[in-house]
């Protein structure tokens, strides 16, 4: 029954009947980081480029980070976890995280896919040109980009790995008690901050 439970946890099913299509949503998960630590150096290097000091560029770098964090909260709480009364609603909730619920240890299915990954990124970048001008974005969004990375990352080792540091230990259960315990609880993946902040830290069962 063990087993059964593993292969299960760990095979997902194919997404899309289309082998190409479906090829498309099982990703390596050195792929994230081969396509955005580039983007991560150049935001950096077009921050200092522009005239802005060290120090600057360091605030907004942990601003973009500090960023991340929330947008990671709400996208995971309103977005993964939206699930319409509606048989289109619900095939959509299932491809963007309903198979990782019912199938949470696909090693090719823990990161985000470069086809939603980089339109997403783009569109963010496009956001912060508007909110906060150029060359100030590009560092904002440098930070963003290593919150996501840290985040994808995060989320990989917790479900395959056993964590040693006090903080990755944390995280493990809460994202564990996400999962199996109750999933109205725990949206922050890489960070608990905005959990405490919204009282939804993962609740230990009381018996």
């Amino acid at each position: 029954m063990a087993q059964q439970r593993t292969a299960r946890l760990s095979a997902s099913p194919p997404l899309f009947d289309n082998r190409f299509l479906d090829f498309f949503s099982r990703i390596h998960p050195s792929v994230p980081a081969i396509i955005f630590v580039p983007v991560v150096g150049a935001g950096i290097w077009l921050g200092a480029d522009g005239g802005y000091g060290a120090l600057a560029v360091i605030g907004f770098v942990a601003l973009g980070l500090l960023i991340w964090t929330l947008t990671e909260y709400w996208l995971h709480r309103l977005v993964f976890h939206w699930e319409p009364d509606h048989p289109i609603g619900s095939r959509l909730h299932f491809i963007i995280h309903g198979i990782h619920h019912d199938h949470p240890n696909d090693r090719l299915r823990l990161v985000m896919p470069p086809a939603v990954s980089v339109p997403l990124a783009a569109l963010f970048l496009f956001i912060y040109t508007l909110i906060f001008g150029t060359p100030a974005a590009y560092p904002i969004f440098a930070g963003f980009i290593i919150g996501y990375l840290f985040y994808d990352y995060t989320h990989y080792h917790v479900h395959h790995h056993t964590p040693k540091t006090q903080l990755g230990k944390q995280l493990r259960e809460q994202h564990m008690r996400h999962h199996f315990q109750d999933h109205r609880y725990g949206y922050g993946v890489s960070s608990p901050l905005w959990d405490v902040v919204f009282r939804t830290l993962p609740r230990k069962r009381r018996y």
